[in-house]
């Protein structure tokens, strides 16, 4: 049987011309208009439309809506199409088990390579995602093409916290500084995959100078090289994460002095934005990515500057799983002004729209609490969200905060109150508390909050 290789599959030097990395990419977006940078975009979402029409998943969502191939011109009509999420990928996978009608793969005796994996599963169960060769490698692309614009260097040596297994996470970020980097890899994992005290030994042992991981973990690792005595041998120069709302200070002095990063993406788009070295705002990868942020309540494109859940289509996602017009509900804003290259800038994660709470009328979303409760020194930074429901049918949160001693419950829902805008219960534990129920230890991210409403 003839088919063809992973690399037959994929024009590399054509990759590299269309989105360039290191002094390349620099150098091209650093004096592009917006109408030039409008054009390029333009010319690969004509080209992803006309491969969404080959996907079942797309020709029902977009023929349920009255639209037939020709009415979407151009980038300039994309919100006649409709949004969708990771429900509407479940239900395909439910109605087309065990991989969905999303992916557009084909007969398998002609299709082209595939790249399977999982998300992590933080807000259900885990999704099947998959890759060709042409967006599995601009994916890892973008997030190598990042860290290298933040200053890491071949002389570096990288250790990952992201988990491997079945989910996407550890193994694309792998393949990105691998491939497009020169750095050194260190494939630690998540704590079950490498005990923290094995984590920081490593980092002794081999000269890591840059994390990469969710913050979360990150942190708690220091305060292993801290207890094992280990910060002499340690020398971490850059930590590259997920700092969402909380403040980046904590992260940094945790590490001596690191410098912290931030970027975001989610399993289905792969990097959408990320800082530079500047680390003003995150710039979104417009050569790749086409981000649109919509209002929770009535999906309209919301005014610059204001909160909006992002809604993302992946320009580059031509082969294999397009995606068009993914609502994330991860929600952002649009920052003023432009920065060192033409693309726009956002400021990052500040929450989720499907993970908010409306607590007597006000939104709540409990990502909000780790900045509100970083850089005290009585607390350490973990927290949990308990909801619950009583029988009159008002509804009530619960925070658990781990406290190192002398905090006063009272003064902290009071800081809690007048940060979130509405009041909270508010409980102490001993550091490590939470641990069993944000399951910090073995989730990439951790639980933060515990719905305990009936119904």
């Amino acid at each position: 049987m003839t088919y063809p290789t992973y690399f037959e599959a994929l024009d590399a030097r054509q990759m590299l011309a269309d989105y360039p990395v290191g002094e390349g990419f620099i150098a091209r977006y650093k004096s592009m208009s917006r109408d030039e940078l409008f054009a390029i975009q333009d010319a690969q979402f004509q080209r992803l439309m006309k491969r969404g029409w080959d996907v079942p998943f797309y020709r029902r969502l977009w023929s349920a809506q009255g639209i037939e191939p020709g009415d979407i011109a151009g980038l300039a009509d994309i919100g006649k199409l409709p949004v969708y999420d990771k429900s509407d990928l479940m239900a395909s996978i439910a109605e087309h088990p065990p991989y969905g009608d999303f992916h557009g793969m084909g007969d398998p005796a002609t299709r082209r390579p595939s790249v399977f994996h999982t998300t992590s599963g933080t807000t259900g169960k885990p999704q099947v995602l998959m890759f060709g060769p042409k967006g599995r490698e601009v994916g890892n692309l973008l997030v190598g093409r990042m860290y290298r614009w933040m200053g890491l260097e071949p002389t570096d040596v990288v250790q990952s916290v992201y988990g491997h297994g079945m989910i996407n996470g550890g193994h694309y970020i792998r393949e990105a500084v691998t491939k497009f980097t020169n750095s050194i890899f260190l494939s630690a994992g998540t704590g079950i995959e490498t005990r923290s005290v094995n984590q920081v030994r490593l980092m002794a042992d081999f000269g890591v100078t840059c994390l990469v991981g969710f913050v979360d973990y990150i942190r708690k690792l220091a305060e292993t090289a801290e207890a094992e005595g280990l910060f002499d041998q340690i020398s971490i120069k850059m930590i590259i994460g997920h700092l969402g709302t909380e403040d980046r200070s904590a992260t940094e002095q945790a590490w001596h002095g690191a410098k912290a990063y931030d970027w975001y993406g989610v399993g289905d788009t792969g990097s959408i934005a990320g800082e530079g070295p500047e680390r003003d705002g995150m710039y979104v990868w417009e050569d790749a990515q086409y981000l649109e942020l919509l209002g929770v309540d009535d999906g309209k494109p919301v005014a610059h500057g204001e909160t909006g859940d992002m809604v993302v289509t992946c320009l580059y996602k031509d082969d294999v799983a397009p995606c068009i017009r993914f609502n994330t509900h991860d929600i952002t804003h649009e920052l003023d002004g432009r920065g060192e290259i033409a693309f726009k800038r956002i400021a990052g994660f500040r929450g989720r729209s499907d993970n908010m709470v409306k607590l007597r009328g006000i939104n709540v979303f409990p990502h909000a609490i780790g900045a509100i409760i970083e850089n005290r020194a009585d607390l350490t930074g973990e927290y949990v969200c308990h909801l619950t429901r009583d029988d009159s049918g008002r509804d009530s949160m619960r925070v658990t905060l781990e406290s190192r001693g002398g905090s006063d419950r009272g003064a902290l829902a009071e800081v809690l109150k007048q940060g979130l805008g509405v009041e909270v219960d508010v409980v102490l534990c001993e550091p490590g508390g939470t641990a069993s129920v944000t399951e910090i230890d073995t989730r990439q991210k951790p639980l933060r909050l515990i719905d305990e409403r009936a119904g």
